[in-house]
């Protein structure tokens, strides 16, 4: 279920105060990336379909939403979900660049260092994601305990508090930002013989459910 149009914007000032909004506390949304530079196929984009497919039981209203890899867009995607779905949690899914069968959870999202060029080819203001902002936020879920409890079948799972400084960090960023911290971030691998969009989503419903887990107990 794709049920958010990438056209529609909201403005960002309209998201901030979410303290005030109600939490859709059976709503989960979750996020790939489209195409960039040598990735015609977004492995991210894969698995979140695949996850979408599988789902993540009948209690949970999932959505999924394909971002650009392009901060100003993805930005917007972002910041209407969050004004309009309201969900308990939002977590991003990317791709990193390695040849290992490895899922990262990343703990953290960075305010500052923007310098790369996105796919059409803007940087940041100052390099900066929010001005002002704080120079870093935690997730309010425990991503290093989501480590130690879950196992991926075929994967690794790897514990991270640097989300590379490009368009991942920097919506996860956003993402923390405007949801009060109830995001996470889930660096996935590229596909190959070895790597396939079901092993993906399989491995996104194992990580996704523990989150759900910390969720019902209240630990966020």
């Amino acid at each position: 279920m794709i049920p958010v149009k990438s056209e529609l914007v909201i403005g960002v000032r309209n998201v901030k105060d979410l303290n005030e909004m109600d939490i859709n506390s059976d709503t989960v949304v979750v996020t790939g990336f489209g195409p960039f530079r040598q990735h015609l196929v977004n492995s991210s984009w894969e698995a979140a379909k695949e996850l979408a497919r599988i789902g993540l039981g009948s209690d949970v209203d999932l959505h999924i939403m394909e971002l650009p890899v392009a901060y100003k867009k993805a930005r917007e995607i972002v910041c209407q979900a969050w004004a309009t779905l309201h969900p308990q949690v939002m977590i991003h899914i990317g791709l990193v660049s390695t040849s290992k069968a490895i899922i990262i959870l990343e703990q953290c999202g960075k305010n500052k260092g923007y310098k790369e060029k996105d796919a059409c080819g803007f940087c940041p203001e100052k390099g900066c994601c929010v001005l002002e902002g704080p120079e870093r936020i935690d997730s309010t879920i425990n991503l290093k305990s989501v480590w130690k409890n879950v196992q991926v079948e075929g994967m690794d799972v790897i514990f991270s508090r640097d989300a590379g400084r490009y368009v991942c960090d920097y919506i996860y960023y956003t993402s923390l930002y405007y949801g009060n911290g109830r995001a996470a971030f889930i660096h996935v691998p590229p596909l190959s013989q070895w790597v396939t969009a079901e092993l993906l989503g399989r491995a996104l419903q194992t990580v996704i459910l523990e989150i759900l887990k910390q969720c019902k107990q209240g630990i966020m």
